[in-house]
């Protein structure tokens, strides 16, 4: 945001008051601690994609392929990007030959000679993780046929979804979904357990799917709070999420969680192909506040 600013200055006194004007705008918008009785929120990380080009890899890692849920889109770095002070992962129809391409496998990740679709999947895994707090994502999705977008979490020991799941944000099928999975892996024979709530994007309004929203998670080791535009969506019972006996970790949402920021095409999304191609997944920013007591990660 103060690469903009600077952009003011930099053209001459006659623009002294506009970069001024501009300079208080800005301090309204930054980042400021949210505050509650206790006053104790801190923020402790933030990426608010102000450097033009690709995402800092101290900061965010990439996923590549075809790599869950069966899924149309090919994962590739190319279509994430920051731009205009936003982080835009594209979601393209073009046609890309699966390089991992095996005709004999049963793994339908290999069995596809090609994608005809591409977009990003992006996560701060072996870079940033935390145990609780407050994250905030302000974001604008196309909410419509075949798209996946989502904001979610997953914790860093154990398989899926034993390590447990959150899924601050998904949409797809007309709906906005907050969800939370645990239970023993499937590669044990296992089925997640899932607290989950829909609410239709019509009950919003009719601009809503044309506007940026907030969404925001509020978790302690009592409870997860999922929220839009500080509509609480659903709440989930950190110590009812309890996996199977045997199973580790025996409650998935007291360990740390790394963030995943993706958009996803076909599968759950439903047909892309009445869909206009490009399409943009925006991301103005991910903040993320915890209390000086959780033990700051």
């Amino acid at each position: 945001m103060w690469r903009r600013f600077s952009r003011l200055l930099a053209a001459g006194p006659g623009t002294l008051k506009a970069a001024i004007v501009a300079a208080g705008a800005l301090l309204l918008a930054a980042p400021m601690a949210p505050t509650d009785a206790s006053g104790a929120w801190q923020l402790v990380w933030a990426d608010e994609f102000d450097s033009d080009g690709e995402l800092s890899s101290a900061d965010w890692s990439y996923e590549h392929g075809f790599v869950r849920n069966r899924e149309l889109q090919w994962y590739q770095c190319e279509n994430a990007f920051v731009e205009n002070g936003m982080l835009v992962i594209e979601g393209r129809h073009e046609t890309i030959r699966n390089s991992n391409h095996d005709p004999s496998s049963n793994d339908w990740r290999e069995s596809r000679k090609f994608a005809r679709y591409t977009s990003a999947s992006v996560n701060t895994k072996g870079r940033h993780d935390w145990r609780y707090g407050r994250f905030e994502v302000r974001a604008r999705i196309r909410a419509e046929d075949g798209l996946w977008p989502a904001i979610w979490f997953l914790g860093v020991d154990g398989g899926w979804p034993s390590n447990g799941e959150i899924d601050l944000m998904e949409y797809y099928a007309g709906d906005i979904l907050a969800n939370a999975a645990w239970g023993r892996p499937a590669r044990s024979g296992g089925k997640p357990v899932w607290n989950a709530t829909r609410t239709p994007v019509g009950s919003f309004g009719p601009d809503w799917a044309n506007e940026f929203h907030t969404w925001r998670m509020d978790w302690d080791e009592s409870s997860i709070e999922l929220y839009v535009d500080d509509r609480l969506l659903n709440t989930i019972d950190v110590g009812a999420t309890v996996n199977p006996p045997g199973v580790l970790p025996q409650y998935p949402f007291r360990q740390p969680h790394y963030l995943l920021l993706n958009l996803a095409i076909g599968g759950q999304g439903g047909n892309p192909e009445g869909t206009a191609f490009p399409t943009r997944y925006e991301i103005d920013y991910v903040r993320v506040y915890q209390r000086s007591w959780t033990g700051l990660r």
